[in-house]
């Protein structure tokens, strides 16, 4: 996958969904490199103890600040806002 736009890096904010259910937040201009650093258990310390983790939301930023800013705005969301966000309900 080509990763720039007229020599611009793409940015993406994204969530994933860990075994136990917990939602993890973070910002890449490599998804699918992240991605798999998350599954091999070499990303975040969150992640790496609730494996295997999916990818079930992602979106593209036009820069790392905007990507920065918008993973704050996710990360202040509460667990029924994000499920919303990724298209899901909770399920009792």
């Amino acid at each position: 996958m080509n990763n720039s736009v007229k020599g611009k890096k793409n940015w993406f904010v994204y969530l994933l969904e860990c075994n136990d259910h917990t939602l993890y937040t973070g910002i890449t201009n490599d998804l699918a490199r992240r991605f798999g650093c998350h599954q091999a258990g070499k990303a975040a310390r969150y992640t790496r103890g609730r494996l295997p983790v999916r990818l079930v939301y992602h979106e593209r930023c036009i820069d790392q600040s905007s990507a920065l800013k918008r993973e704050h705005a996710i990360k202040q969301m509460d667990r029924r806002e994000k499920l919303s966000l990724i298209g899901k309900s909770e399920t009792a």
